[in-house]
């Protein structure tokens, strides 16, 4: 898991500079909402700057990671540092009067008192007012956090009593890095950071065997259909069908196999192009050289259009056998 700022600053640089921004000028806010899609880095990006607020020692706008605040915040048992998580469907009533009485005690700590709110898009009606009234009266160094992947659902009223900070999708670059950082290797890390933004889901979907399989079935099923129809047809038989059984899985091996198809453009282009499937490049620099950028074309439509005819629930096997027929020849659905 990311946790240092230095880390953090790679992922959300222009994020995070606000932040310490704000904090070397002492112009903190009662109360920040920190919005953006899933993935990235909220969450991270929260724990650095509560731990800043919170640090006795900190030195040019960096927690010292030493001292009693730094370290009872790293450990989870922070006085005057509290999460609220949805309670089932919805953030209720009850929780925000917990919290409303939590920043009101008188604290065995000194210092900034912080309380954050999970998903803030889940505040039930009245839970959503109770907390504006909070909002409308803040007392001493009371802040809040809120994060959310749907701002537009938090009344309009909270968002205007809190500063909004938006978080960009993190580059795709920077998300390999960090995979490859923590234990994947290059070519898994390239995979799944196109299949997901998030990081943390990124390394469960990497361990999962499953998917290695989807991954590994897709790979061999792209080489053969560039070759010969008929092992195509029989890699769809042995291989596709049993490992993509359900409407949902032959959508992610669709996607994966549209993936294989984006390289081989980009790998036209550029022979040194990042793709989502590095180990075969080999494959790709041999194959580009007999494809022209309309065939290419017109399978990337073909794959498309097969996504189309799953949603409109076309048998799975006559979907494939139509496929392949479409990749081998470059023509696209009628």
């Amino acid at each position: 898991m990311i946790q240092s700022i230095s880390e953090v600053l790679k992922l959300q640089p222009v994020v995070m500079k606000q932040l310490q921004m704000i904090y070397q000028k002492q112009r903190i806010a009662h109360a920040y909402l920190f919005e953006g899609g899933k993935g990235t880095g909220k969450q991270a990006v929260m724990r650095a700057f509560v731990k800043l607020l919170l640090c006795e020692n900190p030195l040019q706008n960096v927690p010292c990671e030493t001292c009693r605040g730094c370290r009872r915040f790293e450990s989870g048992n922070h006085p005057n540092f509290m999460v609220v998580e949805p309670d089932g469907q919805d953030i209720k009533k009850d929780q925000i009067l917990q919290v409303i009485m939590e920043m009101n005690k008188t604290s065995l700590e000194a210092g900034r008192k912080i309380y954050v709110i999970q998903r803030a898009d889940r505040l039930n009606p009245s839970s959503a007012n109770t907390l504006l009234k909070f909002l409308e009266e803040p007392e001493g160094q009371v802040h809040a956090i809120l994060l959310t992947e749907k701002p537009y659902a938090i009344l309009p009223t909270i968002r205007s009593r809190v500063q909004q900070i938006s978080f960009p999708s993190i580059p795709r670059d920077e998300r390999v890095k960090s995979l490859i950082q923590q234990g994947l290797t290059a070519s898994m890390a390239a995979t799944v950071s196109m299949v997901t933004n998030d990081i943390e889901e990124a390394l469960v979907l990497a361990k999962d065997e499953q998917f290695a399989q989807a991954r590994k079935t897709v790979l061999k099923l792209v080489e053969v259909a560039e070759t010969n129809v008929h092992e195509a047809m029989l890699c769809v038989q042995e291989d596709w069908l049993p490992t993509f059984k359900e409407k949902e899985e032959t959508e992610l091996g669709l996607d994966l196999l549209l993936f294989a198809y984006r390289d081989l453009v980009a790998v036209k282009a550029n022979p040194d192009a990042v793709c989502t499937y590095p180990d075969i490049m080999h494959f790709y620099q041999q194959r580009v050289l007999h494809v022209t950028y309309e065939q290419l074309s017109d399978k990337i439509q073909a794959i498309l259009k097969a996504k189309q005819q799953l949603h409109r629930n076309m048998n799975r096997t006559l979907l494939m056998e139509q496929l392949m027929l479409n990749l081998q020849e470059g023509f696209s659905f009628v």
